[in-house]
């Protein structure tokens, strides 16, 4: 069961074991991956000294970059053949398109990262795949994007073969697909409609997303829909679209009245019809064939109001259209433990009453109850399309939690909200961006349900680094005498690793390094004018944390008006978050920088710097002044796109390493039989692409 190899391996490797060694090598000893991948921050190109770029990369590459256009060394970095970079019998380097060959270093560097990224060819190569036209049916796919009806169409194939080979293999065969996050519920009404029929509990913590999935079943024609009768009079009463009365006249009682409950409110009845009359029904409390049920929980409720009651409602809908059903369960997932939903399936009849929102949905009585399995025979799946962050961590680890759950199969996305399980290093890198709230924050969770979930990266033997300055003289000097361990991502690493260098082109390449760049000379004027402080190490030295041999090199750096490293209306380190802007505000510098600080001062701002003390150091900066800004740093917006390139490249380790730890922690559970990884997608449409399997014995 599952591919010939358990991960999709780079063309260097034959076996898993030396790939995982080779990329745990390669994270932890690399110091310029460590720098790139970490180290950082865009937000301090301009306000460094000495600058990023010339401290963190050697000469010889700085000087073969300036003579290179960016998409040329896109095109080195990811896609060109480096075998072609050799010698002549004369010890001459060859060209290369019409000038001189990059540096060996940098080649070797370069080789060094692709050799540690996982494939992510699809169909995988050897798989006896091949790539299919999406089958969905168009009322299937209604609001679906391009993107999202290949990776629907492609899993939900994925997860239908998967099934079948678990059932093939001899093991209890699925009867149930648990979709962790279930949004829209895109997938599960692909896998419940025709032609897979498959039994979905879509898992769900947000209400407005259930309320919508099951509009779009009626909008796809899949339940029937709803047919409502309501007392004209007591409805536009309760709207306020009655007519208006005069003065001193009373209003007289509706000669009929409906009894009222919580879940039929004044004037409303749901109902459905039969022989062309309509007449009130309850919503049944027993899956049936073709059902749609959606568990979740309210923004509003308290952490009590979770712990007391997990699952909110229960909505049960019947498609008209083939044997398969959805079932709604509104949810809060915590730690992976699916009890509670596993519950409402197993005992529908259980339902709390308060639970059970009869205006959700009327269904009519299905024709084959005999298609849907026993509820006391449940033996589910776990799956998931992009899940975010921690997501696939609660969703690997209810494989363990729940007897009632045999497989996953999971694609996980948005890697920066991954927590941090480890804690910061006792050596700190000499790469960490030092004196950012954010780092420090993440980096002090302690999560243990983060990042890494397998022992073997929680205990990885790390180098010796040096102590930072301001551990040197720290009363724990004994640690210096222990060996590390542990591999670590910060933030600023793991949100590289969502990016998609191999899909980038000329115009939107251009477009978001004009993004970047607008975003960095903003904080260098932000700096300037005493809004936010240079990044400095915690002995007040600029810089202190980035060099290109690993050693530190300072520059006293004075605070503007005297205040302290952070800088707000306070005098407490505060980070400046401006967010998005509408697309106006990139057409020019100018435009940019005013839209900021409008954002920033805004009354509705969600700045933590009072938006007063923003305005009042804005105060008095012209366009001219901001033209002059651009002026002066146009010619080192490349650099700032040939390090984010770098960065961006060298990331895909990142997500090779986050990967690989999901499967060896699959790999070391004893309950699991089979694990591996595999692209599910093609890259162009959906660069996160890996799923992660696991198969219980």
């Amino acid at each position: 069961m599952g591919p010939d190899t358990p991960l999709p391996l780079p063309s260097g490797f034959s076996n898993t074991e030396d790939f995982v060694e080779s990329i745990l090598n390669f994270t932890t000893s690399s110091w310029l991956l460590q720098t790139l991948c970490g180290g950082v921050h865009i937000l301090d190109f301009y306000t460094r000294s000495p600058d990023l770029y010339s401290t963190i990369l050697p000469e010889s590459w700085r000087d073969w970059f300036q003579s290179r256009e960016i998409m040329d060394i896109l095109d080195l970095l990811m896609r060109e053949d480096l075998t072609q970079f050799s010698h002549d019998s004369q010890g001459q380097q060859s060209s290369w398109r019409d000038g001189p060959s990059p540096p060996d270093e940098l080649l070797q560097y370069i080789r060094e990262v692709r050799k540690h990224l996982l494939a992510r060819e699809f169909p995988p190569r050897g798989s006896g795949l091949k790539s299919q036209k999406a089958a969905i049916s168009r009322h299937i796919a209604m609001g679906m994007k391009v993107k999202k009806v290949h990776e629907v169409d492609n899993f939900a194939r994925y997860i239908d073969r998967l099934t079948s080979e678990v059932a093939a293999s001899g093991k209890k065969p699925i009867t149930h697909l648990v979709d962790f996050g279930s949004g829209q519920n895109y997938l599960g009404r692909a896998l419940a409609a025709v032609p897979y029929s498959k039994h979905i509990i879509a898992v769900e913590s947000k209400l407005h997303n259930i309320e919508g999935a099951k509009n779009m079943d009626v909008l796809a024609k899949l339940v029937p829909k709803t047919k409502i009768m309501r007392n004209k009079k007591e409805y536009r009463k309760m709207t306020g679209k009655g007519k208006q009365r005069k003065k001193g006249e009373e209003s007289t009682p509706p000669e009929h009245s409906e009894e009222r409950t919580p879940s039929n409110p004044p004037g409303e009845i749901v109902s459905a019809c039969e022989d062309g009359e309509c007449l009130p029904v309850p919503t049944p409390l027993s899956p049936t064939n073709g059902i749609a049920q959606h568990v979740g929980l309210t923004e509003s409720q308290s952490a009590q109001d979770v712990a007391d009651k997990s699952t909110n409602t229960t909505t049960l809908q019947i498609y008209t259209e083939g044997h398969g059903s959805v079932q709604y369960v509104e949810h809060i997932i915590k730690d992976g433990d699916l009890t509670p939903v596993i519950d409402q399936v197993l005992d529908s009849s259980g339902v709390p009453s308060d639970a059970i929102k009869p205006t959700f949905t009327t269904i009519e009585e299905p024709a084959n109850l005999e298609v849907v399995p026993k509820t006391r025979d449940v033996n589910a799946m776990v799956i998931s399309l992009h899940s975010c962050g921690n997501l696939v961590h609660h969703g690997l680890r209810s494989l363990l939690l729940n007897p009632h759950i045999s497989a996953v199969a999971m694609v996980g996305c948005c890697y920066n909200l991954v927590t941090e399980r480890l804690g910061p290093p006792t050596y700190k890198l000499p790469t960490l961006r030092p004196n950012h709230p954010r780092l420090v924050a993440t980096s002090n969770a302690f999560d243990p349900n983060g990042f890494p979930m397998s022992e073997k990266l929680a205990n990885y033997p790390l180098p010796h680094q040096p102590l930072a300055s301001s551990n040197k003289n720290s009363k724990n000097d004994d640690s210096e005498h222990e060996q590390p361990k542990g591999i670590r991502l910060n933030i600023t690493a793991r949100m590289m690793a969502v990016q998609a260098p191999y899909n980038w082109g000329r115009e939107d390449s251009e477009l978001f390094f004009t993004r970047h760049f607008y975003r960095a000379l903003l904080q260098r004027i932000f700096l300037d004018r005493g809004i936010v402080s240079a990044p400095v190490d915690a002995a007040g030295m600029v810089g202190g944390a980035v060099s290109a041999n690993g050693h530190t090199s300072h520059v006293k750096w004075t605070p503007p008006n005297g205040r302290g490293p952070g800088l707000s209306s306070d005098g407490t380190s505060t980070p400046l978050t401006i967010g998005t802007l509408r697309k106006f505000a990139y057409s020019d510098f100018v435009s940019y920088v005013r839209a900021a600080i409008g954002k920033l001062t805004s009354p509705n701002s969600f700045c933590e710097i009072d938006p007063e003390f923003i305005r009042e150091k804005m105060d008095g900066l012209t366009d001219e002044d901001i033209r002059h800004y651009e002026a002066d740093y146009a010619e080192r917006k490349k650099e700032l796109s040939v390090m984010w390139s770098l960065m961006a490249f060298s990331a895909g380790v990142v997500e090779s390493v986050i990967v690989t730890d999901r499967w060896l922690w699959l790999k070391a559970q004893e309950e699991v039989e089979h694990a591996w990884v595999e692209p599910v997608f093609e890259y162009k449409y959906s660069p996160r692409n890996l799923v992660v399997v696991g198969i219980k014995k």
